[in-house]
């Protein structure tokens, strides 16, 4: 009887502390878009955005730019607080996307 509480307790003590696991998302840079334009994430997750294409662009949020993006470029960007983030490319400033962050 005693070893049968001890496990149940062990396994309701993992259960309980079990860590989440921070995700990535992806965001493509294609046809001068930001594809999706809107992405809904959990505070700790990063975005990365990828670029395949041959023209230039830039991630660009009030308070931080991605260096330029060429050919296969990549930039990742972590989310800590939640809010809403608006974002645009610095060099098509028309293209332009946001970053939800629950």
């Amino acid at each position: 009887m005693k070893i049968g509480v001890l496990i149940m307790l062990a396994m309701v003590a993992l259960f309980l502390t079990g860590t989440a696991t921070a995700a990535t998302e992806q965001v493509l840079i294609r046809h001068f878009q930001f594809q999706p334009a809107e992405i809904t994430i959990n505070k700790g997750d990063t975005v990365t955005w990828m670029h395949p294409g041959p023209v230039s662009h830039t991630v660009k949020f009030a308070d931080s730019e991605s260096p330029i993006l060429k050919n296969g470029g990549m930039y990742s960007k972590k989310f800590d607080q939640a809010g809403t983030f608006n974002y645009e490319c610095g060099i098509h400033p028309y293209m332009k996307g946001t970053v939800i962050v629950k």
